[in-house]
């Protein structure tokens, strides 16, 4: 397991300005996405369509770690190898990739519809 990391300050008391120092960079939601879409080990999240580079996934796996939206668990499957689950908290977050994805699908022409969210993958039983 990747020892967390101690989130660091917030810039403002805000709660948007907060929340985007949490997940507001173009790769953190969608790494989220994917989590709740099923996906569980870093090879398979780095194979997403929006190929993210390798460095940039560890550095946002450790953020989302470190900021109690995901935690890290030895693979039984691979040894040496981690998976990773959303916590409750990182759970809570499905309303506003559903709005997020709506509001594509609406005004964003081009987009699909067959982007999906499992809640159902992440429903394990995990304390933040």
């Amino acid at each position: 397991m990747i020892p967390a990391r101690k989130p660091a300050a917030s810039r403002s008391p805000c709660p948007v300005a907060s929340t985007l120092d949490l997940i507001g960079d173009k790769w953190t939601l969608l790494i989220i996405r994917d989590l709740f879409a099923g996906k569980s080990r870093y090879r398979d999240l780095a194979r997403s369509p929006e190929r993210i580079a390798t460095n940039i996934l560890a550095a946002r796996l450790l953020r989302l770690q470190s900021g109690g939206l995901i935690i890290a668990r030895q693979s039984p499957q691979r040894a040496g190898s981690s998976e990773y689950r959303l916590t409750a908290r990182g759970r809570s977050l499905l309303p506003v990739l559903e709005s997020m994805r709506d509001w594509g699908l609406a005004h964003i022409p081009g987009t699909a519809a067959n982007i999906r969210v499992n809640a159902a993958a992440n429903r394990e039983s995990v304390t933040p």
